[in-house]
């Protein structure tokens, strides 16, 4: 990228004139949005029957972001720069929808809010209000990728977006209540990861205005040496643009906005021109500015700008307040409309100028609608990976690492078009994706020792020790229209539930906007699990992130739960090529039994549920009971059990009903995999016992299968909040899900077991108990455990 130099606008005291206009014009849309019904241009003098009922939407924020708006369009159009703007106080949604429409890209997707009063009159009525638009930045509005409920997650999506995306700047504003949060405060680390080359650059500006919703900001309460020392230490060199003089803010901001765009260019020509990644010190932007900025000064004796009161609406406009209607609308001639709009309500064509145009608007950029630019992946074949089963648990594998040699060869076919990459809080190895790191290394622009491995500036796995920081980055990453997936331990993925939340809303609602085109989908892979943490004990014991999942909307989520390796490399190989889904696989990384060929995986994966014909015995007729099971423990232990019953209860006609797809068990009613009525009753019979091992919470499979005909006779085993540092098998008994139990579940719901299933009980009574003393004494499961294998004679 060449360094261009720009007259010294910030001295162009018209341009600045102008600017200012510019900045009062977004602040009268913004204003008028949170109160106007009509009148959008107080051509008559306002009226009670002008403004909402209900007044909903934030303040205080709001006219800071339009100063940073319109300091921003100035430079892109300067420089010439390849910018959006990520919001981070999502509450300055006013600001943002104001903004796009002053530039136009506003009425592009929303033709019907047009240019004029008209256009302004339905601009101000649909915001906040029944059949409108939400009172955040939302995904309704254009040029973001980020809501306003996702509060300090900004810099890790602004981070993200600029990852792989050279030329790419992602102006990032954070509030100071935002900064206070611990994602935000962790992202500020983000720039060792960044890569001056490669990657495109952020530009943080932290909007320090000084109030929450109700209490002072810790940032804006510390010294201003302490908090430059703070922001030097996080590795970034500050600029602070301070007062509420609009005329010398002005001066201050576009000289600032120089220094740093200038700054930023540099760095990244220097990088380039040199090959050298050597981190550097980023430039960020701190502006110091009052809270309500140009707002009402104090409301009945109560100081307003510049505290706590401006954050949401200043003024309340009802029969109960009959002099803040006037001062209402003295607050909104102050901005003094009629310089800044023609006759027919459109922006003076000398100031819609300032703004860039065509996808240099910031509401505009196709990355702000990352659909817009994604690529598929080059997809190797995975059944090049396929584990040989010459019979159903014949050959044991480490599921997850076969699954990384798949993930390595799809980071190498991608090398060169940049858009994949692995995130993960230091879980890669441990989870047992070893292989990745044959072709890739984790990006890492920090100080690098001898013994150090896989570390280099160019690497295509993202590991920091936060989960919120790995969500961040490669939410950021698909929003921008990449592909990518998130590995992690099972039990410490709920760090991030509510950052997953606030995902799967945002694919729910842009799923419906016409302009909104798809992006790739989150992938979780859920390793080292709740059946595989007997070393670790208790604290990383936890399933419940499906059940979190799984309320979400259904349109939107998928949870898989894969047996074997073969399975799990059919599932990613659809998971890596779906398009606006939250996608869950769950899988082991310790040695197991493999039990379907590759072709037979993918069959099984395909329908999502069946019947293990090779593990049944009831032919075509009912059976005497269904062992179901979700999860390559589950799945183990229920085979396990089928081989006791087979043996001491030959007569028993069983069926073995193995679930991948979690969301088959809901009625397609309520789920677009569900399975139909017709198709669940006749794998799970409408009145035989269903004795169903299950990975997570057995009260989740209840919650998925409550209208299905024979629930009555489903009993569920799964986690029931045991655990400890124990044996693997211990785990299962300690929650009532091994072999042994499930036997017993089996023996007290099939009468015609009589006698010998009751003697057959007790023996295994004794089992678990002879099981209890054996692993407190040897510290090993009971080697008819450990050794336990699958016989043929039992198909």
């Amino acid at each position: 990228m060449s360094v261009t130099t720009t007259p010294q606008l910030h001295h162009d005291t018209e341009l600045l004139h102008k600017m200012d206009a510019y900045w009062r014009a977004a602040n009268y849309l913004s204003v008028g949005q949170i109160y106007l019904y009509d009148n959008p241009l107080l051509r008559e003098p306002l009226q009670l029957a002008h403004v909402k009922p209900t007044l909903l939407g934030h303040w205080g924020t709001t006219p800071g972001q339009n100063f940073i708006y319109v300091h921003l369009n100035r430079v892109i159009q300067s420089y010439d720069l390849n910018m959006f703007y990520v919001a981070g106080p999502g509450h300055g949604g006013p600001a943002i929808v104001g903004n796009t429409y002053l530039e136009g890209t506003y009425s592009e997707v929303y033709p019907e809010i047009t240019q004029d009063e008209a256009g302004l009159k339905k601009l101000f009525k649909q915001f906040s209000f029944p059949g409108g638009i939400p009172s955040h930045v939302s995904p309704e509005c254009p040029g973001s990728i980020h809501e306003g409920g996702e509060l300090g997650y900004s810099l890790s999506h602004a981070f993200g977006a600029v990852f792989d995306n050279p030329d790419l700047i992602a102006a990032c504003v954070i509030g100071d209540g935002e900064a206070e949060t611990g994602p935000l405060a962790t992202a500020w680390h983000s720039n060792k990861f960044l890569n001056p080359i490669t990657d495109g650059a952020v530009l943080p500006i932290l909007h320090l205005n000084g109030y929450k919703i109700a209490n002072p900001t810790i940032f804006a309460r510390i010294t201003h040496k302490e908090l430059k020392q703070y922001l030097e230490g996080c590795g970034w060199t500050p600029y602070f643009v301070e007062g509420d003089e609009p005329e010398s803010m002005h001066k201050r901001m576009a000289h600032v906005m120089d220094q740093v765009i200038e700054e930023i260019r540099d760095i990244q020509s220097n990088a380039r021109e040199k090959n050298d990644a050597t981190r550097p010190h980023w430039p960020m932007i701190v502006l110091n500015s009052p809270k309500g900025w140009t707002g009402p000064k104090f409301v009945d004796g109560l100081q307003i700008e510049g505290t706590f009161r401006a954050h949401q609406v200043p003024l309340q406009i009802d029969d109960e307040h009959p002099g803040h209607l006037e001062q209402l609308e003295d607050w909104m001639r102050s901005y003094r409309p009629e310089e800044l709009f023609d006759e027919r309500g459109r922006l003076l064509e000398e100031l819609a100028e300032l703004a860039p145009v065509g996808v240099r608007r910031m509401g505009a950029n196709p990355h702000a609608n990352g659909g817009l630019l994604l690529k598929d992946l080059i997809m190797p074949d995975f059944r090049k990976h396929a584990i040989d089963v010459p019979a159903p648990g014949s050959v044991e594998a480490a599921d997850t690492h076969v699954l990384g040699e798949f993930f390595r060869d799809i980071a190498k076919r991608n090398r060169k078009q940049r858009n994949f990459r692995i995130f993960g809080p230091d879980e890669t190895l441990s989870n047992r994706l070893n292989a990745v790191f044959e072709v890739t290394d984790r990006q890492w622009d920090a100080r690098t020792q001898d013994n150090d491995e896989f570390l280099d500036s160019d690497g295509q796995v993202m590991e920091m020790l936060s989960e919120h920081q790995c969500e961040g980055w490669l939410e950021g990453y698909l929003l921008t229209g990449r592909h990518g997936l998130f590995n992690c331990y099972e039990a410490f993925i709920h760090i991030v539930d509510s950052m997953f939340n606030q995902h799967a809303k945002w694919l729910k609602v842009t799923a419906d906007i016409p302009w909104r085109k798809k992006i790739a989908s989150l992938n979780y892979l859920l390793a080292s699990h709740v059946w595989q943490q007997a070393h670790n004990g208790f604290t990383h014991q936890d399933p419940g992130f499906i059940d979190h999942v799984a309320n979400k909307k259904a349109s939107i989520v998928r949870v898989y739960l894969p047996p074997d390796a073969n399975c799990l490399l059919s599932v990613w190989g659809h998971c890596l090529r779906s398009r606006h889904y939250v996608n869950v696989v769950i899988a082991g990384k310790y040695q197991a039994p493999q039990w379907l060929t590759m072709d037979e995986a993918i069959e099984h994966c395909t329908a999502g549920i069946g019947k293990w014909h090779w593990a049944s015995n009831d032919g075509e007729t009912e059976p005497d009971v269904v062992m179901a099971c979700c999860g390559d423990v589950p799945t183990l232990e229920t085979l396990a059990a089928v081989s006791i019953l087979r043996e001491h209860l030959p007569e028993l006609k069983v069926r073995v009903v193995n679930v991948v797809d979690l969301m088959k068990l809901q009625p397609a009613s309520e789920h677009p995999h569900g399975l139909s009525d017709e198709a669940f009753d006749a794998l799970f019979t409408r009145d035989k016992p269903i004795i169903f091992a299950f990975h997570g919470y057995p009260s989740l499979v209840h919650q998925l299968t409550y209208r299905r005909t024979n629930h009555d006779n489903l009993h569920v085993r799964g986690y029931k909040e045991e655990g400890t540092i124990t044996t693997t098998f211990d785990m299962t008994v300690l929650n009532d899900l091994d072999r042994f139990h499930l036997v017993m579940d089996t023996i007290d719901r099939v009468p015609k077991t009589g006698d010998t299933g009751a003697r057959l009980k007790q023996e295994l009574m004794d089992k678990l108990q002879e099981h209890f003393v054996y692993i407190r004494e040897h510290g090993l499961d009971m080697p008819e455990v450990r050794n336990w294998r699958w016989e043929p004679t039992h198909e």
